[in-house]
């Protein structure tokens, strides 16, 4: 069991159907009031990658895909096309999306984070898999250069400055980021409609602690 640092392919994954899942328990009680608990800190993701009718070369790269994970085997990366960025889907990244945290004048690690808010509450999100290349990082709104002041473990979504920020300074980060993930599924189901083309009913994938 290993995490293959490749992302499924975005041109198969696109027009896929899925989202975030939790797990409520609930019990309901002999006056009708409900108690409800959770074993989850965190949500976890399921998405389904069916194919309708594509063609064979499309076919072809699936099972690819599929056969070098080894199944569900290994995991690997998903880009979740309804939440894959530090910000508003309409907005650009920026340095200053997302709070990872504050400087005490030691630390040089910080973990990546996505808050989500909404009215009074929020949950906050660790981001395991952030995109080489897309990350931003400020310290108190001025941004830091990569490779200068702070480098990326882009495998494990943590930021390590060079010096340490000082003592109440404000860090943030902006980002894309992928879903770590493994096939739900030990068989493909594939339907050859013709010659130059087939069809996949269902790929499920579910989302993998990292």
């Amino acid at each position: 069991m290993a995490f293959h640092e490749v992302r499924f392919p975005a041109s198969l994954s696109f027009g896929s159907s899925g989202g975030p899942e939790r797990r409520t328990e609930i019990v309901t009680l002999s006056n009708g009031f409900e108690e409800r608990n959770t074993p989850w800190e965190a949500s976890r993701r399921r998405f389904d990658a069916g194919l309708g009718m594509r063609s064979m070369d499309d076919i072809d790269a699936l099972i690819a895909f599929f056969e070098a994970r080894r199944g569900p085997l290994h995991g690997f990366r998903w880009k979740d096309w309804g939440d894959w960025r530090s910000c508003a889907p309409s907005a650009e990244v920026a340095a200053t999306d997302q709070w990872i945290g504050a400087g005490d004048g030691m630390r040089q690690s910080f973990e990546l984070l996505k808050t989500y808010v909404s009215g009074p509450e929020s949950w906050t999100r660790r981001i395991a898999k952030p995109v080489s290349g897309t990350v931003r990082v400020a310290i108190d709104g001025v941004d830091q250069v990569e490779g200068i002041d702070w480098t990326l473990d882009a495998a494990t979504g943590v930021v390590a400055f060079v010096v340490p920020p000082g003592p109440g300074t404000g860090v943030t980060a902006g980002f894309e980021f992928d879903v770590p993930v493994r096939f739900d599924t030990d068989r493909l189901d594939i339907s050859y409609a013709g010659f130059v083309a087939g069809e996949v009913p269902t790929v499920p994938v579910v989302e993998i602690r990292t």
